[in-house]
């Protein structure tokens, strides 16, 4: 089973900064897209920032200039680097990521929507 675990969740203060992280593992081929989304109290969830398998990325209008994502292939990998954290920005943070993965059998693969198990980030003072 493909798994996501997210990393880097934290209490900040408004104007502060946080380092998201995104490790994938388990019988991956290869990896399309991966992105973070955020789900407020109360909210429904909503996409934060997407990158391809090359370097094109798509940010929310929200955090557009604020928030950078960028993706390791080798280490499997996708970050979130939030600066000017506002208290609007306190949510569950989730790592996605479309996924090829091996079956069992050794010859087949397949497709599959990865989600992690969120993260908490609130900006508060």
């Amino acid at each position: 089973q493909v798994q996501l675990v997210e990393s880097g969740g934290d209490l900040v203060q408004p104007g502060g900064s946080l380092r998201l992280s995104c490790s994938a593992s388990g019988n991956i081929v290869s990896i399309n897209h991966m992105g973070w989304y955020r789900q407020a109290p109360g909210k429904q969830r909503e996409l934060v920032a997407t990158v391809g398998r090359g370097v094109g990325t798509s940010y929310a209008d929200s955090v557009e200039g604020r928030f950078t994502i960028s993706r390791d292939n080798a280490e499997k990998a996708v970050y979130l680097q939030m600066n000017s954290l506002e208290p609007e920005d306190t949510a569950v943070y989730y790592c996605n990521a479309g996924v090829w993965e091996a079956l069992p059998n050794g010859r087949d693969q397949t497709y599959r929507e990865v989600w992690g198990q969120g993260t908490l980030v609130t900006v508060s003072s």
